[in-house]
């Protein structure tokens, strides 16, 4: 046999039968939480097509909402993102009507987030589905565990960022 033909992918029916061998990186906390949030966030756009770009930003609109009129510098802080991805991320918010940018009164060199009208119903709608979303992904989980995850997630975040 040539080595291009034990090199081959494997026909539909083999591939079918058969599972991929875990990679080196299985038991990597990084990889691990990388997959867990690709595989959550693709689930829950997945029911929330009507939505637009909303459900994929969610946890940026809530900080919004907590934070009124904040800077778009300290909200990008706050969610991990250079200033520049977070000014194409609001663009197009602002587009679909969700949220506002204006001049902030102590710092005019500044522009202040807000939520619309429509984009604090769109929050209130999608936190909902988020909770049902988060409840599905934990079922398995005892509460006892569910909060002690978290916990230590936060302890994580902490640590990164320090």
């Amino acid at each position: 046999m040539s080595q291009m033909q034990e090199n081959a992918v494997p026909n539909t029916t083999q591939a079918d039968e058969q599972s991929l061998r875990r990679s080196a990186l299985d038991r990597s906390l990084g990889y691990r939480l990388r997959l867990a949030q690709i595989l959550a966030y693709r689930q829950f756009e997945e029911k929330l097509t009507d939505h637009g770009a909303a459900p994929r930003y969610l946890g940026l609109l809530s900080l919004v909402l907590a934070n009124p009129g904040q800077p778009q510098n300290k909200l990008a802080e706050a969610v991990g993102l250079q200033k520049s991805s977070l000014v194409t991320i609001l663009d197009r918010l602002e587009k679909d009507g969700i949220l506002r940018r204006g001049a902030i009164p102590e710092d005019r060199r500044a522009k202040g987030v807000w939520l619309t009208d429509k984009g604090e119903t769109a929050v209130a709608t999608l936190s909902q589905h988020a909770m049902e979303h988060d409840e599905k992904m934990m079922r398995t989980i005892a509460p006892a565990d569910r909060e002690r995850l978290l916990d230590m997630l936060g302890e994580m975040i902490d640590n990164i960022r320090a």
